[in-house]
Order: C-alpha cells, then structure tokens, then sequence
C-alpha cells in the first residue's frame, strides 16, 4: 500500500497543467480560474484624494494664521479647478480630487466654522494627513493576480476597479461520473430488497460543482464488464478526468481496475489510508482516472485527499495547497490500529483556555455517513499510530470550502 503523501505527489508529478485559454467578460467568469497575470493598466487610487470630509490646506498658510477663508469647494466626481488663492482652504469631500499644493486634509469635526464663512483650525496638521496618495492600493504595471489564481467575490471587483473587462481562463475541467453495482438505485425510485440509494454520484456532483467543473453523469452501470468497458470509453472521450464510484475492490464484481488495465494502465491502487484503501488511480487514452471505493465515506474522504489536488491541477488552480494539518487536544480516546493513516470524523473548537480541542462525531465505520453532517474536520492520525488517549495532541485537518 502507497502512504497518501507519497501517491498524492506522484500523482500531480504526473497531471498536466493546461495549456488552453478562453477569454470572457468579467460578469461570467466568477469561479473560473485565471490563466494569465493580470497588471495593472493605471494607478489605484488615479490621483491623490481625501479620505475625510473637511478641509485640504497648505500648511505654510496655516503657520501664518490658524483662521482661513474659504476659496472653494472639491467634490468627488467634481474638483476644485479654479486658482487656489494664497491664504485660504478648500472645502472638501471624500474621494474628491484633491488641490494641487494641498499638504493635508482635517476633518470637519477639527474645525469651528465661524459666522463670517472663515474655518479656524485647533493646530497645525501633519504633512500628508487624511489624504489618499495616487497609486497608494495599486500602482500602474502592477501585478495584481496572478496566473493560477481563482476568481472570487473579493479579486473580481478588483480586477474590475481597473476597468478590465475581459479575461483569459482555464477552459472548465470536464469530469465524467460512473457508478457501478446492481444494487444500487437512483434518488427517488423504490428501494427493492437490497438495494441501496446511489448517495456517492450525488455527493461526488455536489464537491463537482463546489469545483466549479463541467459535470458528465453516465449514471448507473449494471455489474456487466462489457456494458461497463463501453460506457469508459465513451466517457474518457468526451472527459478530462474519469471518475468511478465502487469497483476498484477484490470483489468478483469489482472490475474497474481490469477494464482500467485494458483501456489505460494503473498507476497505483490501494493507498495506506482509514477509510478509502481501495482506490485506483491512472491513465486512458484520452482522459486522466480516479476509482474511488464504494463505501460513502470512503469515496468522500479519498475525493477530498485524493482527487481533489488533481483537479487543481488539471484545472490550472495553482493557489490551492494541501489541506493543512494544526495540533489539537483530543477529549475522549481514539480507537486506532497501527498500519494505516486514519482519517476520523472530528468537530474542533476553542476552550476557554485558547486550546484548540477535537473530539470524533459517532462511529467511524465507512458506512456511517451521518457522522460527516456534525463534523468539521478530520482529525489525522499517523500511520505509525496505535490507540489515542484523552488529553494527547493530534493533528487535524479543518474542512475546506467543498464541504461547505
């Protein structure tokens, strides 16, 4: 068996980056995955502003008296243009460009506005007070994203406070869903004697979208090795990425790996982790594969270590990293067998010391889905690692956005 750290690096040595580019409107691309670095066309702010409503002054006016006229006002969106006489201030509002010679800005709450329309100021202010220095946030030719990086909430309005309005991207990783097993049943039709609802298609689409991948579902196959054998072909035709649901065990009707062996060839199988042993990894023709165990839990858990960096890098995601792993206290003992890296359902919080602590949510059988809804976090334990006591440190992981 492959320890996790290891499979997971050979399989991203192995993953290509994309090379392909597809330009769209800044509205649309949201999720998308930029594929060039975006520089900066102009200085953010444009020039020097004022970030208070009040007064711009030049402080050799105010050495000489503390009370000034007022020549004029500034607004954003409307400037002061007119000469600024010698002796005076400009009355002035947030984001308003601000007078050429105007050494600070006082807010309006520092000044007496006398009967006359004068402005008398406390004291002196200090050079450069409350005011917004052009190229302050960004400066032209900047590069304010980089290649790699995901278009968000926060780096989309950004992008567009520098007036761009296309973009290039990573074209949409195509992902093709196969689950295999007679007993498996669609959502929302009869259950007969021994079967079972197809939950890990539904799940593997959910984590899907949360990528913002173009999803293939070629629903269910029957346990047939030809039906089957046909259905892969089709989908790594029309795929980037081959994912299958069950099958890749030693059961007489676990064929995946066969068929995987006939159309492509295995890189590796069977991966030194609690739950999710069986899982497959490879290459066809046309299309990268992952076969992940049929147990819900173990398919959820080998997705997220396992299938979840290759897609970043098959999608050009190269901000995303590794799920990180932070020590924790454990309050109750942990059930573990030495050999293999387990990956306990866990729920973390802060005590009243500042410690961070984690306990396990139910049992952790690969068929106990239900623990997954009250956790989150997986709480890690090394491979090396027999029985937890209550009190020892751990490490956990923090679930991640695609669990969200």
């Amino acid at each position: 068996m492959l320890p996790l750290e290891q499979a997971v690096n050979n399989m991203l040595e192995q993953l290509p980056s994309p090379s392909q580019k597809e330009k769209l409107l800044l509205n649309t691309a949201f999720k998308r995955i930029c594929a060039e670095d975006i520089i900066s066309p102009i200085n953010v702010p444009a020039f020097d502003n004022s970030a208070m409503d009040g007064y711009a002054v030049r402080l050799s006016d105010l050495q000489q008296s503390l009370t000034l006229p007022v020549a004029g006002k500034s607004f954003a969106g409307n400037p002061f243009t007119n000469d600024w006489q010698e002796k005076s201030v400009i009355r002035i509002m947030t984001g308003a460009m601000l007078p050429d010679g105007a050494d600070a800005v006082v807010m309006q709450e520092q000044v007496i506005v006398n009967n006359d329309g004068t402005v008398t100021f406390s004291e002196i202010p200090k050079l450069g007070q409350n005011i917004r220095r052009q190229g302050e946030d960004i400066k032209q030719g900047e590069v304010v994203l980089k290649t790699g990086s995901k278009l968000t909430a926060l780096s989309l309005p950004l992008i567009a406070s520098l007036g761009i309005e296309e973009i290039n991207v990573f074209p949409r990783l195509k992902v093709a869903i196969l689950s295999t097993g007679d007993e498996l049943v669609a959502i929302g039709q009869s259950l007969q004697q021994g079967q079972i609802y197809d939950t890990n298609s539904f799940t593997i689409k959910l984590l899907l979208e949360q990528l913002n991948c173009e999803i293939i579902d070629f629903g269910i196959l029957p346990d047939d090795e030809k039906i089957f054998e046909e259905k892969f072909i089709q989908a790594q035709q029309q795929a980037d990425l081959v994912i299958t649901s069950g099958g890749v065990s030693v059961g007489e009707a676990d064929f995946t790996k066969t068929v995987l062996e006939k159309l492509g060839q295995v890189n590796f199988w069977k991966i030194a982790m609690k739950p999710g042993k069986p899982f497959a990894f490879g290459k066809l023709e046309n299309a990268w594969f992952c076969g992940l165990p049929g147990n819900p839990v173990s398919a959820l858990v080998t997705f997220y270590q396992l299938v979840q960096p290759a897609i970043a890098k098959l999608s050009g995601y190269t901000q995303w990293q590794l799920p990180k792993k932070i020590p924790a206290i454990t309050t109750v003992n942990l059930k573990k067998a030495i050999g293999r890296q387990d990956f306990q359902r866990g729920y973390y919080e802060i005590n009243e010391k500042g410690e961070i602590q984690v306990k396990p949510i139910g049992f952790q059988g690969s068929h106990i889905f239900s623990s997954f809804v009250e956790s989150n976090c997986f709480i890690v334990l090394e491979a090396e690692r027999g029985n937890v006591f209550a009190g020892e440190t751990v490490f956990i992981e923090p679930f991640n956005f695609i669990m969200g």
